[in-house]
């Protein structure tokens, strides 16, 4: 008996002497990256640094000259800590495994699966819109793009949230450059008046400008520095898209595009858009209401 109760206490011990280095190996791999977290904040001494994280001098101390060893934090006298080069490393390498299509693709068949409608994605390629991906909807009409295709941006959804964020100056030049392959006739200032609605509501629309009886709503995707790279859309016939339908999908247009863009390391934050200069109360206008019969482009 009493051979068996030290044999119960010694494996209750030797577990215990394991799960306490496991638990503080983490506690300190997570202080480690609340380290790196307030120092992505920008510069800070190491009295500073304690003081934010709540820790004593010594034990910051010990963190940050760990990472520091390792290159993720750099050390300058009277100026403390900052980010060190290992991060800029991982950065670039993030960035360069990091595939457009691939990341897209489940949020791109989550949205035609919840839409039942046709999604492209697409970026800018040599002034035009390339179609880099599309996923077919359930209803039975042809959206016909292809994957590979080039489109005009002017009269295209997709082509109208890639450029959200230009200036009125680049909307004037491309527009004109477009002139010969619009299907629509339409007259620069009611383009740009679209374009300024646009600009404020967050995404674009395609009112049967680049395929009739064709309607889609278009939305800007991020990268991590909040630049437009690409933009996806949500494209039906006519019939499908009224004008209630479009506002209600511009949210899941929106939604869509915005994780796509966290993904690819967007925080929420992005350059001072030409938004500014059109800064409005009025609401956004409806497909009906901003020109045309209205009609998403299949981009």
């Amino acid at each position: 008996m009493r051979s068996t109760r030290k044999a119960g206490r010694s494996d209750g011990s030797a577990h215990g002497e394991i799960a306490q280095p496991a638990r503080l190996g983490s506690q300190t791999l997570l202080r480690g990256l609340d380290v790196i977290d307030v120092v992505a904040e920008g510069p800070i001494k190491l009295g500073d640094l304690a003081a934010r994280l709540g820790l004593t001098r010594s034990t910051t101390h010990r963190l940050a000259s760990a990472l520091t060893d390792r290159r993720y934090l750099s050390f300058v006298p009277h100026s403390g800590y900052s980010l060190g080069p290992k991060l800029l490393e991982l950065g670039f390498r993030v960035r360069d495994e990091l595939d457009l299509p691939r990341v897209a693709a489940p949020h791109l068949e989550r949205l035609a699966l919840l839409t039942e409608d046709t999604v492209h994605l697409g970026i800018i390629d040599h002034g035009h819109v390339l179609y880099l991906d599309k996923v077919p909807g359930k209803r039975r009409i042809n959206i016909s793009s292809r994957i590979g295709e080039l489109q005009p941006v002017s009269s295209t959804g997709l082509g109208k949230a890639l450029i959200l964020d230009l200036d009125e100056d680049a909307w004037v030049e491309l527009f004109r450059s477009e002139r010969s392959e619009r299907r629509t006739p339409m007259t620069l200032p009611e383009w740009l008046e679209r374009m300024r609605h646009y600009v404020r509501a967050g995404y674009a629309f395609d009112l049967e400008e680049n395929e009739d009886q064709i309607r889609c709503i278009a939305a800007p995707i991020r990268d991590v520095a909040g630049r437009t790279i690409a933009a996806i859309s949500v494209s039906s016939a006519a019939q499908y898209m009224s004008d209630q339908r479009m506002q209600t999908l511009s949210r899941d247009v929106l939604n869509t595009a915005q994780r796509i863009s966290e993904d690819l390391g967007w925080t929420g934050r992005h350059p001072a858009a030409p938004q500014d200069r059109f800064a409005s109360n009025a609401k956004p206008r409806s497909p009906r209401s901003s020109g045309t019969r209205g009609s998403a482009s299949r981009r």
